[in-house]
This record gives C-alpha cells, sequence and structure tokens, in this order.
C-alpha cells in the first residue's frame, strides 16, 4: 500500500477489515476521534478521507463502500472485493455446497414477487439445489440433464444449519426473531452488481435493488419502494401519497416522530421562541409566585414561623404550673424594666405596673 496514507486511515482500513461493516454514526465517531473533526461540520473533509482510502485500495481491487440496510435504514460502511474471478474465489472458506446454498437463499429473496425479503427457516433448510448446477446434457443419459455432483447431493440439513450459522455470523445473513432468514449488510454491500445484472426489480426513488420493499396497490403496477425511501417521497404534507408511476393511491402512514418534526418546521422559528409551551409558562409563573420576596427572606413561611413561636411559649410555660403569668406579662415586665430610667420617674399607674410586675416575676422565678 502506498505511504500517501497516513497512520488515520490505516486505523480506518484495520478496524474495517477486523470487525466488518460499521455504521455510520460509528465510523463518524472514529473519524472525529482521529481528527478531531466533525463529518456533519466537515463533510468535505470526511468525503476526501474516504476518497483518498479508496484511490489506495483500488490498486488492489477492493473498495470502501456504503449501502443502506433495506430492513431498517440504517447506513453501514465497508471494505469488499470489487473482482469477482476463479482468483478471488480462492480467498474464500466456505465449500462449493455452502456457495451453493447462499445464491439459492439470495435468489428466493430477491425474486419475492411480494418483496418480504425473508425466507421461513424451515423453507430455507429444504431448499432445492438444482439451479445452481449448470445444465449439461450428457449423450449418454438420453437427452436428460447431468446428475447433481455428490457434494451437492451428500449436503444435508444439518450441513445447511452449520451453513446457516456461519453466515449469520459473518453477516452474510440474519435470523429474525420469528426465526426467518433475512439478507446482512455483506450482502447489500457486495451484492449490488448481482442484482443489477440479474434485473431484480428495482426502487422507484432511489433505484437500487427492492429486496425488501413496499408495492403499489395496483396489480397491474410493478413499481416498489423501500420504506426509507417512501419517508423521504411522502414527508410532506402537502405531497399527495400515490403511486409515482401509475397514480395509484399509497397507503403510507406517516410515523409519530417524524410527524412532530414536519410539525416543529412548519412553524415560524421566533414565535416557537418567544412562546414556548403553556406548561412551560405555567410552571415558570408558579415558580415565580411562589419565591419569597426580599422581605420575607428572613423570616421564612407562615408555618414555620408559628411553629417557631409555638416553641418559644413552650420552653418558657413547659416547667410552670397553671397558675404561672403569661408570656405577654412576662414581656412588658422586661421591656419595662429596661427603659426605666428611675423609679421616681414614673407615674403611680406605671409605678403600681411595675411593682405588680415585679412580684410575678419573682413568683414565677419561684415556680420555674
Amino acid at each position: 500500500m502506498s505511504v500517501t496514507l497516513s497512520w488515520r486511515h490505516h486505523a480506518v482500513i484495520q478496524a474495517l477489515l477486523s470487525r466488518g461493516p460499521l455504521k455510520e454514526n460509528d465510523l463518524h465517531s472514529m473519524f472525529k476521534e482521529l481528527t478531531k473533526k466533525s463529518p456533519g461540520a466537515d463533510r468535505k473533509l470526511f468525503d476526501g478521507f474516504i476518497l483518498k482510502i479508496n484511490r489506495e485500495l483500488n490498486s488492489v481491487n477492493f473498495e470502501l463502500r456504503a449501502c443502506i440496510d433495506q430492513y431498517d435504514g440504517q447506513i453501514y460502511y465497508g471494505v469488499v472485493n470489487t473482482v469477482s474471478d476463479e482468483q478471488s474465489k480462492l480467498g474464500t472458506k466456505y465449500t462449493i455446497p455452502q456457495i451453493a446454498f447462499y445464491k439459492a437463499l439470495i435468489e428466493v429473496m430477491a425474486q419475492d414477487a411480494m418483496a418480504s425479503g425473508v425466507v421461513p427457516s424451515i423453507s430455507a433448510l429444504n431448499l432445492r439445489l438444482d439451479s445452481q448446477v449448470p445444465t449439461v446434457i450428457d449423450p449418454q443419459s438420453q437427452g436428460s440433464p447431468s446428475n447433481i455432483p455428490p457434494a451437492l447431493r451428500n449436503f444435508t440439513k444439518v450441513d445447511r444449519e452449520k451453513a446457516l450459522d456461519d453466515l449469520v455470523r459473518d453477516q452474510w445473513l440474519r435470523v429474525t426473531e420469528d426465526g426467518h432468514i433475512k439478507l446482512g449488510v455483506k450482502s447489500f454491500l457486495d451484492l449490488r452488481s448481482w442484482f443489477r445484472n440479474n434485473e431484480i426489480p428495482s426502487c422507484q426513488v432511489c433505484n437500487e435493488a427492492g429486496v425488501k420493499a413496499e408495492l403499489c396497490q395496483n396489480e397491474n403496477c410493478t413499481v416498489r419502494i423501500h420504506h426509507y425511501c417512501l419517508e423521504q417521497l411522502f414527508s410532506r404534507r402537502k405531497v399527495e401519497k400515490v403511486c409515482p408511476s401509475c397514480g395509484t393511491t399509497w397507503p403510507y402512514t406517516m410515523p409519530k416522530t417524524e410527524a412532530v418534526v414536519t410539525e416543529n418546521e412548519n412553524e415560524l422559528p421566533g414565535s416557537q421562541k418567544a412562546t414556548g409551551s403553556r406548561r412551560t409558562r405555567g410552571v415558570v409563573t408558579t415558580k415565580d409566585e411562589n419565591e419569597p420576596r426580599e422581605s420575607q427572606l428572613p423570616t421564612g413561611s407562615r408555618r414555620t414561623r408559628q411553629r417557631t413561636n409555638t416553641n418559644v411559649v413552650d420552653e418558657s410555660v413547659e416547667p410552670c404550673n397553671e397558675g404561672a403569668p403569661s408570656q405577654r406579662v412576662n414581656e412588658v415586665s422586661r421591656k419595662r424594666g429596661r427603659t426605666r430610667r428611675s423609679a421616681e420617674s414614673q407615674t403611680e399607674s406605671v409605678s403600681a405596673v411595675s411593682s405588680s410586675t415585679r412580684r410575678v416575676t419573682r413568683s414565677s422565678s419561684q415556680w420555674c
């Protein structure tokens, strides 16, 4: 490999070769960690990074390719072989019967008129491999096709189960929760040219093979569209939901998340920022009303003040008997005692109150 590639390029290639196809988000995270640049903000830098890798991989008949998983709409990146000759077939670890079995599965899924993209596991294990054998007329067999090779004829169900396990582990196939077989990410990466050469019906929107797609309701129409392409086609409310070829109504229901995004996009950004939701405004207003003002901060809430006053009364009265003076009399006596300058300057009424207060205070001190 040319030395023009940096260690960052080598790290990405090594990750793809060792870990297999990566999701777009995972590759973007790796790119951001290696270059400290965001693929979203620096899209040209990311595209140039991938292009530089492909220029070097092209010399050895490899390519860093992107594909869309037709079952979940996720974008994947992976390294694939661009040449399918006899020499490249020597590098595979699969046997001839296993390869024939895999091709038979692909043909069944790709040629499905309903574009379901799956095969029941029981049907997969019972597939006939006659179509994978070249039809050669044997002169000695009076015009009948030649017999199936022993390797395919002896390919038992146990061998097929093992082949399924190997193909699923290597991401050529996948198994659903209900036991159906479907294509894996590597199949979408590697079989693009095979889909086109075998005239597999393509998606009306993206022109890629429609292995897993939705069909037009018109029986005379052959249009099929991927579910993620339908989202792009019918994402706007004003777009009429009809077949792009025959005009038949297309029963498409917009997902809830997509509907919310569409509503937000149709709103004015200024009004949306200024108003906010009703629930949010209510919460903010209630919070402001309940906050104490500056004059209330030192005292606390009414319930707290009542509890504090109660505790003070209890502390002053608790040790005393029922005949003890009230708190108000004690407070008046203390206040009068502090403010009194001399006994002679007080009036008779005040002197009477003071003397009575002193007597009450002395008596209360004896009780407490």
